[in-house]
C-alpha cells in the first residue's frame, strides 16, 4: 500500500495517508483564492485512504464555510493547510504542497475556470529563477 506524509511549515503537524489518491485538482474557485491567497487550490482526493495524524491532532483546526461544501483545515501555530477529513463527502482531501513524499500523479484537472484570476492565464513568457534571484 501506497505511503504518503506530511507537515505544515512549522513542523508541529504531522501526518501519514495511507492508500492511493483518486485525483489531483487544481480548483479556481474564489473561495480556494481566499484561503490559498493564491490564484487557485492544488487539493489530491482519496476515496479509499486513511489518515493518521503522527504529531500535533490538538493543533489542526478545520473552518467549514457556512452553506457550502467548502471546508479547509490547517495547523493552528502556522497556519499551513493540512488535510481535511470530508466524511460527509467520504473523502479526504490532501493540499499537495503540504506532503514531504513525492507523488507520482499530476494533476487531471482545472475546475471553476470561469473564476481564473486575469493575472493568472498567461504565464509562460514571465522570468523564472531556480531560486531566489539576486
Amino acid at each position: 500500500m501506497k505511503m504518503h506524509k506530511g507537515s505544515c511549515l512549522c513542523g508541529s503537524v504531522v501526518f501519514e495517508l495511507a492508500g492511493e489518491f483518486d485525483s489531483f485538482v487544481l480548483c479556481h474557485c474564489q473561495h480556494c483564492q481566499k484561503d490559498t491567497g493564491s490564484a487557485h487550490a492544488a487539493n489530491l482526493f482519496s476515496t479509499s485512504g486513511t489518515l493518521t495524524w503522527l504529531k500535533g491532532r490538538g493543533l489542526v483546526k478545520t473552518f467549514q464555510l457556512p452553506e457550502t461544501q467548502h471546508s479547509k483545515s490547517f495547523c493552528q501555530n502556522c497556519g499551513s493547510s493540512v488535510p481535511t477529513h470530508a466524511e460527509k463527502l467520504g473523502f479526504v482531501v490532501v493540499p499537495a504542497g503540504c506532503l514531504d513524499t513525492p507523488i507520482a500523479k499530476t494533476p487531471n484537472a482545472k475546475i471553476f475556470m470561469r473564476s481564473q484570476t486575469k493575472w493568472s492565464k498567461c504565464l509562460e513568457n514571465v522570468q523564472s529563477f531556480e531560486a531566489l534571484p539576486e
